[in-house]
């Protein structure tokens, strides 16, 4: 995948984890939790929709990267085939 399509895959499933923000615009080195006061079930969510969108094994110690739209296509972008 490539940057933009994994960008456009974490964005999707955080609006399908918390459809009242979506159309809203995310800057992607702030914390979901401080732009969108989104909680750790919903980064969890986020998590499990990203498994199941890329069937990737995502370890729960790997949790922390999904709390940035960056970090979270850098991770992605690491694991994924181009």
């Amino acid at each position: 995948m490539t940057e933009a399509e994994i960008t456009d895959l974490v964005k999707r499933t955080l609006y399908d984890v918390a459809p009242e923000i979506e159309g809203e615009e995310i800057e992607p080195d702030e914390p979901f939790t401080e732009q969108f006061e989104l909680d750790s079930m919903d980064l969890l969510n986020l998590v499990i929709g990203l498994h199941k969108a890329t069937d990737l094994d995502i370890p729960e110690a790997d949790n922390p990267h999904f709390t940035t739209l960056a970090a979270s296509v850098s991770y992605l972008q690491a694991r994924l085939p181009a």
